[in-house]
């Protein structure tokens, strides 16, 4: 029981910070794996190792144009099944073929959108290989 008690934070210290003394530590806080600020000042008065989280800006890059590419492709997979269901339910050779007439334009749309994610992708695997 007596060792528990020499475990415990028990006594309280209070500073003052300029704000930039302050940014400086808040920053430090932000990028470790501390859950409290309160425990990343202990582990550095106590001279302990400060896990910090590493940031991969290639991985952040190459996340937020692979969700950008995934809502361009939401869009064109909604427009194609629209188009199928319209065919479907044509019922008239005529019909389908002035339906695949006037819609030439959005199959070549679709192919040039789909060569430009597959560009974008062989951009990003280049720039991976690369590092």
């Amino acid at each position: 029981m007596e060792r528990a008690n020499k475990n415990m934070l028990s006594r309280k210290v209070t500073i003052r910070l300029s704000p930039e003394v302050f940014n400086k530590l808040n920053i430090g806080y932000k990028k470790s794996t501390k859950q409290k600020l309160s425990e990343y000042i202990r582990a550095i008065l106590m001279d302990k190792p400060i896990t910090v989280y590493v940031r991969n800006q290639s991985y952040d890059d190459f996340v937020a144009e692979m969700i950008l590419l995934r809502n361009e492709l939401k869009a064109i997979g909604n427009n194609f099944n629209q188009y199928v269901k319209k065919l479907h339910a044509m019922e008239h050779e005529t019909e389908i073929k002035t339906w695949a007439m006037l819609n030439e334009n959005n199959m070549q749309l679709f192919f040039k959108k789909v060569e430009e994610i597959n560009s974008k992708i062989s951009q990003i695997e280049g720039k991976w290989s690369q590092e």
